[in-house]
């Protein structure tokens, strides 16, 4: 089966920076599932995925304008501690999730720790970053109703409830 929209994927893959460092990888755990067509992860990086078949692999390099965008000097935000509570114990360069009124939330990195305020920089953690992925798909089916109801894919890898 071709990767189309309503697919599942199953993929392992190793992510790296410009200069090669490793900074994800799911080799050597469980794999990485996705509901294709469903706006579930980069667009640049799904397309790359689109036609191919289990068993495939493939390398693609992406550009920040591609990935999250250039790193923006004026993202840096004061929030209350109290939002951050949370996360437990703050740290200088820890990412976390900042919660948004209208229900989502997003990663930001904390710069500075104040008793009652804290500096977060609002750029995605990988802005500005030229993004290596080396990919390998372990399998591709159909997806359930219940996934596409749900707009993601189950399971192992993917997402449970």
């Amino acid at each position: 089966m071709q990767i189309g929209k309503n697919s599942v994927v199953t993929f392992h893959y190793t992510l790296r920076d410009e200069t090669g460092t490793e900074l994800e990888s799911s080799r050597g755990g469980d794999p990485t599932l996705y509901l294709h067509g469903a706006n579930n992860m980069l667009p640049t990086l799904e397309e790359a995925f689109n036609g191919r078949s289990s068993g495939e692999s493939f390398q693609i390099t992406l550009a920040p304008a591609q990935a999250y965008g250039e790193r923006r000097a004026d993202a840096i935000e004061r929030v209350p501690a109290k939002y951050l509570k949370h996360e437990g114990k703050l740290r200088v360069g820890q990412v976390v999730r900042l919660h948004l009124k209208d229900g989502g939330a997003m990663p930001v990195t904390i710069v500075k720790l104040g008793k009652f305020a804290v500096d977060v920089d609002n750029n995605h953690p990988l802005a500005g970053h030229t993004l290596n992925y080396d990919i390998e798909i372990v399998e591709v089916r159909a997806a359930t109703a219940e996934e596409l109801a749900h707009g993601h894919a189950h399971g192992v890898g993917g997402h449970n409830h």
